[in-house]
C-alpha cells in the first residue's frame, strides 16, 4: 500500500481534543491523491489531461481508535477492486510509530466524462491503476466484516 505521513492539525480536532470523525474521509482523499501523484500523475492531470472525473459513489469508514492533535499518522492507500466502470480504494490510518489501525475504510468511484456521463477509463488511466499498489487481503476482509 502507498503510505503518506502527516500530523493531526489543531483545526482537525473537536472540543474534546480528538480528531473530528469527518477528517478521516479527508485523509482518505489525501492518501488517494498522493498515491496517484507517486505513480506519476496528479488527480488534476487525470481530470484535465485525460478528461476523466472520479466521483465518489460510496464512502465507508470504520473507526477503531482515536487520534489527537499533533499525532504523527500515516494514511495507507491501495486498490481494493476494479471493474470496467469503477475502482474501489481501501485505506488504513495508523500512527506512524505502530501498525495498529485507527480507522479503515473504502471509497468507490466511477469513471465519468466532463458532461456527467459514465465512461470507460482511457488506456493511460488503466495503466496507472494497474501500477497502483493493491490493498492487502486482510484489510479487505476486515472491511467486509461487520
Amino acid at each position: 500500500m502507498h503510505a503518506f505521513a502527516f500530523r493531526v492539525r489543531y483545526a482537525e480536532t473537536d472540543a474534546m481534543g480528538w480528531a473530528y470523525y469527518a477528517h478521516y474521509l479527508r485523509w482518505f482523499e489525501i492518501g488517494r491523491a498522493e498515491m496517484l501523484r507517486a505513480l506519476g500523475r496528479s488527480y488534476r492531470s487525470v481530470e484535465e489531461d485525460l478528461g476523466v472525473l472520479l466521483p465518489v459513489r460510496d464512502a465507508r469508514c470504520r473507526y477503531l481508535e482515536g487520534a489527537r492533535y499533533d499525532d504523527a499518522l500515516v494514511v495507507e492507500t491501495g486498490v481494493a477492486a476494479r471493474t470496467r466502470a469503477t475502482v474501489r480504494f481501501a485505506y488504513r490510518v495508523r500512527r506512524e510509530a505502530g501498525p495498529e489501525a485507527l480507522a479503515i475504510g473504502t471509497t468507490l468511484h466511477f469513471f465519468m466524462d466532463r458532461s456527467g456521463r459514465p465512461r470507460r477509463p482511457p488506456a493511460e488511466l488503466e495503466a496507472l491503476l494497474t501500477l497502483a499498489p493493491l490493498a492487502p487481503p486482510e484489510l479487505i476482509a476486515a472491511l467486509e466484516t461487520p
